[in-house]
């Protein structure tokens, strides 16, 4: 057996493609960069643990550059660590590897080369979201398959994994074309995207979808009436998914990467180094952006997949949602009486785009669908994001009540997705990031003095020289980091949420329509409360139990002397819900021949990873036991119908939906 020479954990990244401020593009390799530091002072590797790498670059003032897009790349390799890969022998070898172990096999002696690509060749997804390269893409439509795009910003970018057959290809696309053509856009053609599967690993290579851009004119009479000239691109890929689902195309056969008139996605079931090598269009110097967003995943709740890989439509999540069950229930629930005032299209349209979450998403996917429906329903990008990952408010005595009145508005309206997370979302005019309200996720920034922004969930993946730091920090428990690439600054958490909450008056609204619980007692009277039926004689046995005359009817509603002794008579005395340990080891309600409670068929599921304890001080802050008030959880409105605040809709104040 030939000796075994143990290799980095992390070989030398590839070739990629890098330029400096000039736009002087060269090939460089990479510099190696080892997964894990050496232990050092209080650091010990062995109980390290990874996460998703998410990140961004910025060109403060909204000019696309070739460094931009190298820096972004050169970020993604550098967090390959953060991602999770597959290194046994039938899921991490490539072809390329195979032929070197073929040719020193055929010599006689088996040979052990050093992997060209971090970790192994297969991974659990990486890609990069960028504004459209108009120049670029302008110049490959008409070269490769002769179509003149019109002006930047005026055309939408659909990036589209499809089947490979050819015959189920040609179906999805004559769906596109017929969705396209009933929504009055005009279907320009199709660019086949230049691939190089040859470093993929066997299970990524048998999921290669076919990967083809289509590029649409706008409609002069769009199916929605919405001022935003996304909503139109939102709308229509939203009924091609549908026409998809009709035809029997899965989510697995044909996914829509993005389509925009703003943004394009670049991604797969690949690992960080990959991505470059993978896509071509990535390594062409032409190809520049004023804004890339990078993520390298560590899939927790769902398996890999081409699709499953981020960034997402509209955001790079590092973290979990551990209500994810609860908030997916919720938005599906809404579907019955969802309307679209502000998204501007009719009924029979809105149910055709239904469903909103589709079924099989990741967290971040389903936060994705959610935050791209309340942006094209009329919220701007970080009122959306304060609306699903809001701060820790109830507990704050320091919150201005302005602010504190928004959140408390905005509970009644959406449940907040919780969980240790970081999130970073663009829509290409704007790029940001938050952090979730425990702060259990790293995102670090730097604003550099020739106008750069870079943010990632950790320092060192992007080289900035210290004499040209501006500024840099952290993102705080449930703070909001923001660039506005309109004005050409950098927005903080402070301005954003001070605006957010002097925009409308979220306090009288709370005061004129806010029912509580007291209001309801009070409106029913003293002689609408009737009396308990006498009780029966008590035996012996119960005669000094104070409970035994309600025991009857206890049993009847299918309450214990148990739920009674440990959950009812606790609340009752404390005015707080009891504490006790995870779990029920009870049988499950539907497996029961007695009869139950409603609410004991249902129950919650709670993801508990990667989360660690929480000190005492900040435990005041951001845990609650308090339910929400009226229908506050799931009930905010949704169209006309009625809020737990019992009105339509605040005047200027955009619905829900």
């Amino acid at each position: 057996m030939p000796p075994h020479h143990p290799q980095p954990l992390l070989a030398p990244s590839p070739l990629i493609l890098r330029s400096g401020r000039t736009g002087r593009a060269s090939l460089l390799p990479a510099r190696a960069h080892d997964a894990t530091p050496p232990a050092r002072g209080l650091y010990d590797p062995a109980v390290d643990k990874d996460a998703c790498g998410v990140g961004f670059v910025g060109e403060l003032n909204g000019a696309p550059t070739r460094a931009c897009v190298s820096d972004a790349l050169e970020m993604l390799v550098r967090m390959a660590h953060r991602g999770a890969c597959g290194c046994e022998a039938n899921t991490g070898v490539s072809e390329r590897e195979k032929e070197k172990e073929g040719e020193g096999e055929r010599e006689g002696v088996r040979s052990y080369p050093p992997p060209p690509f971090p970790f192994s060749s297969l991974g659990d997804g990486a890609g990069i979201l960028v504004a459209i390269p108009h120049a670029f893409f302008a110049t490959v439509a008409k070269r490769d398959v002769g179509i003149e795009l019109p002006p930047a910003g005026q055309y939408g970018v659909g990036s589209f994994f499809l089947p490979t057959d050819a015959d189920e290809r040609g179906a999805a696309k004559a769906a596109v074309a017929a969705v396209a053509a009933e929504c009055g856009h005009t279907l320009l053609g199709w660019r086949p995207v230049p691939t190089d599967g040859s470093m993929l690993g066997a299970s990524a290579r048998a999921t290669q979808p076919n990967v083809q851009h289509a590029f649409f004119a706008p409609s002069k009479t769009p199916l929605t009436s919405s001022p935003d000239p996304d909503a139109q691109w939102y709308v229509l890929r939203k009924l091609i998914e549908a026409a998809w689902t009709a035809g029997g195309v899965g989510a697995d056969d044909a996914y829509a990467c993005s389509l925009s008139s703003q943004t394009v996605v670049y991604k797969g079931q690949l690992t960080p180094a990959q991505v470059p090598l993978f896509y071509p269009d990535l390594a062409d110097p032409a190809f520049s952006s004023h804004v890339a967003l990078v993520h390298s995943r560590f899939s927790t709740n769902t398996f890999p997949s081409w699709g499953r890989a981020q960034p997402m439509r509209t955001v790079g999540h590092n973290g979990e949602i551990n209500t994810l069950r609860g908030n997916a229930n919720w938005m599906r629930a809404r579907q019955g009486v969802l309307r679209a005032k502000h998204l501007g299209v009719a009924t029979d349209v809105l149910r055709r785009m239904l469903p909103i979450i589709p079924f099989g998403q990741s967290d971040s996917g389903s936060f994705d669908a959610v935050l791209e429906l309340l942006v094209r329903s009329g919220r701007s990008l970080p009122e959306a994001m304060m609306l699903l990952i809001p701060e820790a408010w109830q507990n704050d005595a320091l919150m201005p009540a302005a602010k504190r009145d928004m959140y408390r508005y905005g509970s009644a309206l959406m449940e907040p997705w919780d969980g240790p997370a970081l999130v970073a979302f663009t829509d290409g005019r704007s790029i940001g990031a938050t952090l979730d309200r425990n702060g259990l996720r790293p995102g670090r920034y730097t604003v550099t003095k020739d106008g750069r922004v870079v943010m990632a969930s950790e320092t060192g993946v992007v080289d900035i020289d210290p004499a040209n730091v501006a500024s840099k920090g952290r993102l705080m428990p449930g703070n909001l980091f923001l660039v506005d690439f309109t004005a050409g600054r950098v927005v903080r958490d402070e301005e954003i949420k001070a605006a957010a909450a002097a925009a409308h008056p979220y306090g009288a609204w709370l005061e004129e329509h806010t029912k509580t619980l007291a209001d309801v007692v009070a409106a029913v009277g003293e002689n609408a409360v009737v009396g308990a039926p006498a009780p029966a004689p008590a035996s012996d046995s119960s005669r000094h139990d104070p409970l035994s005359p309600l025991v009857p009817a206890l049993k009847a509603a299918g309450y214990t002397r148990e739920s009674v002794d440990l959950l009812l008579l606790p609340m009752a005395k404390a005015s707080a819900e009891p504490l006790g340990s995870m779990g029920n080891d009870t049988p499950l309600a539907a497996l029961s021949r007695r009869p139950k409670l409603l609410p004991d068929y249902f129950k919650q599921l709670f993801a508990q990873v990667t989360n660690p304890p929480l000190d005492p001080l900040r435990e005041k802050v951001v845990t609650s036991t308090k339910v929400g008030e009226g229908g506050g959880r799931g009930g905010g409105w949704v169209g006309a119908r009625a809020t737990p605040f019992q009105h339509a809709s605040p005047p200027s104040l955009p619905p829900i939906f």
